[in-house]
């Protein structure tokens, strides 16, 4: 890997965390008649009345809590539910009524499937997304592309 991009927070102490390449809301993917359709607004908060699938793969926690938090912003305990591999999973077990799942705004754009919603609480954090490299293997190259994204600066939704 040269560059990548990662949303954050990054606390790999080999990585460095580059300019940011866009910034977006998250969303709520729930089954397109999850109680929650019917409701005008949604927050935060609303995540403790539902559980959230999680990941089957070993990832830090730290990078998990962003998707999965274990707590509300209000401090409310949020369960977590399925353990999934994939956001093909992810999507099934949602449409299933199974689970909720904060998630990156442009997901909603790449992941439209049959019997899923997409809703924005009105209080959800913005999820940004930077450029990472390995530390050791920074280049010329690395660092022009990292100055050419700080001078476009993010992408914004």
């Amino acid at each position: 890997m040269e560059v990548a991009t990662s949303w954050l927070p990054v606390r790999e102490p080999d990585l460095t965390v580059g300019p940011a390449v866009a910034i977006e809301p998250l969303v709520l993917m729930v089954a397109a008649d999850h109680p929650l359709t019917t409701r005008d607004r949604v927050s935060m908060e609303d995540l403790a009345d539902w559980q959230l699938p999680h990941s089957a793969a070993p990832i830090p926690e730290y990078w998990q809590q962003t998707l999965v938090p274990t707590h509300t912003p209000g401090g409310r305990p949020i369960r977590r539910g399925p353990k999934v591999s994939t956001i093909q999973e992810v999507a099934a077990v949602v449409a299933a009524g199974e689970a909720i799942c904060l998630i990156h705004g442009d997901a909603a754009q790449y992941y439209q499937w049959p019997g899923l919603r997409y809703l924005r609480p009105y209080d959800a954090p913005l999820g940004t997304w930077v450029l990472i490299w390995p530390t050791a293997g920074e280049t010329d190259l690395v660092q022009a592309l990292a100055q050419a994204a700080r001078d476009a600066g993010p992408h914004s939704r």
